[in-house]
């Protein structure tokens, strides 16, 4: 009928956001769209919080969700141009010599850090160094000195293990790229509990990645681990199953199996699910 409206119709003036990635494998950053024909992988001029920067489209426009906030999102300034690429080439070469006055300067004042990279902004007026360190570090005469130097402002930032690890690269003991450097976004939390629900062993050796600290992947599989979790008997339960009834002394859970220790003979038995015996009193 005339007049209805159709409560799935999307509203072509309702404003457009786009995921934009400033760096490798670095976070997703939300931009308006701005009306502008965007697919994935253009390259773009956004305004960072650092300043202009050159950033890739990973996700092309789409409707935002009614929860964010679009009053403080900045929009996408134009797509990049020829002349962007080559400012781009001579900021990366600015960025290597400034990489290796850094690293100089350092240790000739002894100074306990470690440099990891360097980032122009796009206009080249300002330089961020990214360094890791143990403690605190006064590095105000390197940044007088760096600034003397180069001719720019200079902000030194320290970053974390993970964060290195990420801009560094690397082979992982699995034989592949590692997560950090080639597609994973964001670092989440992880845990000692996440190794220890999934039966693996707590070698500090074995659970640590390149950056010293829990490897990531010990997050990918838990939340399967522990929704399996859920069907079997907790430790230490007394059930009754087909097999003997007794104490659960262990739990497989990929097999979704328990071993029992039987009170009879003090045995132990493995039982599937479809052995145990419901032991709860049957209602009236």
């Amino acid at each position: 009928m005339a007049g209805d409206i159709d409560p799935f119709e999307t509203n072509a003036d309702e404003p457009k956001i786009v995921a934009v990635s400033l760096q490798h494998a670095g976070h997703l950053y939300n931009y308006l769209a701005g009306g502008l024909t965007l697919r994935r992988g253009d390259r773009v001029l956004v305004e960072g919080e650092a300043g202009t920067r050159l950033g890739t489209i990973e996700i092309e426009p789409h409707e935002p969700a009614r929860t964010l906030d679009l009053s403080a999102m900045r929009p996408v300034v134009r797509l990049a141009q020829d002349s962007d690429f080559r400012v781009e080439e001579d900021t990366l070469t600015r960025e290597q010599h400034a990489q290796r006055l850094c690293v100089t300067r350092i240790r000739e004042r002894d100074l306990p850090m470690k440099l990891v990279t360097v980032d122009y902004t796009y206009d080249g007026r300002k330089a961020i160094f990214y360094f890791t360190a143990e403690n605190r570090v006064d590095f105000r005469d390197l940044v007088r000195d760096l600034a003397n130097a180069l001719r720019v402002r200079v902000e030194m930032k320290q970053i974390g293990a993970r964060d290195e690890s990420k801009v560094t690269g690397g082979i992982g003991p699995c034989g592949r790229e590692l997560c950090c450097s080639s597609w994973l976004r964001d670092f989440e939390a992880v845990t000692v509990k996440m190794a220890r629900d999934q039966g693996l062993a707590l070698n500090p050796s074995r659970l640590a990645g390149m950056c010293g600290r829990l490897k990531c992947c010990l997050r990918y599989e838990y939340a399967t681990y522990v929704e399996l979790r859920r069907a079997l008997p907790n430790l230490g339960k007394r059930v009754e199953s087909v097999q003997g009834n007794g104490k659960v002394v262990r739990q497989n859970i990929l097999k979704q199996t328990v071993l029992i220790q039987r009170e009879e003979d003090g045995g132990v038995v493995e039982a599937t699910l479809q052995d145990l015996v419901d032991a709860r009193p049957a209602k009236l």
